[in-house]
């Protein structure tokens, strides 16, 4: 892969974090649960940290895949820090998924009477689908990348 293109995707990552943040910071003000609140009361709110806990996970897995970006542009793809990395990404991923059911499970039982959760557990059901196909798709590449170190070093010996 050019070194160009290992970049543009690097900053294809920062870029997808930067606008994480600001997702981050803006939401919460303009929901539903803040409607009545002040600034203190809303950044306190125990389902808004848990939804900053939540994104702890989803920040490793962007620093995970950027640094695989970096040791692709390093033409250090078959190396045991890319299997790492990618090993990193799958966990991520697969505690992104087990947070968000947990926080939509949290909803459906716990909401109030007079509010509809279709639209959260749909985005749950959502971001839980894209999560789980990440975590495999990550576990895939894992897998073949780690079976391909494995015959270079076994073609390295026989030579």
């Amino acid at each position: 892969m050019k070194r160009i293109s290992t970049l543009f995707l690097q900053a294809v990552i920062v870029l997808i974090g930067i606008v994480a943040v600001a997702i981050l910071i803006r939401v919460p003000l303009i929901e539903g649960r803040a409607e009545n609140l002040d600034l203190l009361s809303i950044y306190t709110d125990p389902f808004i940290l848990y939804g900053y806990a939540t994104s702890i996970a989803f920040f490793v897995a962007l620093s995970k895949a950027f640094r695989l970006l970096g040791y692709i542009g390093q033409n250090k793809v078959f190396s045991s820090d890319s299997v790492k990395a990618l090993k990193g990404i799958k966990y991520c991923a697969v505690i992104i998924s087990i947070l968000i059911v947990t926080a939509g499970l949290f909803i459906k039982l716990f909401h109030n009477k007079d509010d509809d959760p279709a639209g959260f557990i749909a985005l749950c059901i959502v971001t839980t689908f894209t999560s789980i196909v990440v975590a495999t798709a990550a576990a895939i590449f894992e897998k073949i990348l780690q079976n391909a170190i494995d015959m270079k070093s076994e073609n390295d010996l026989t030579i």
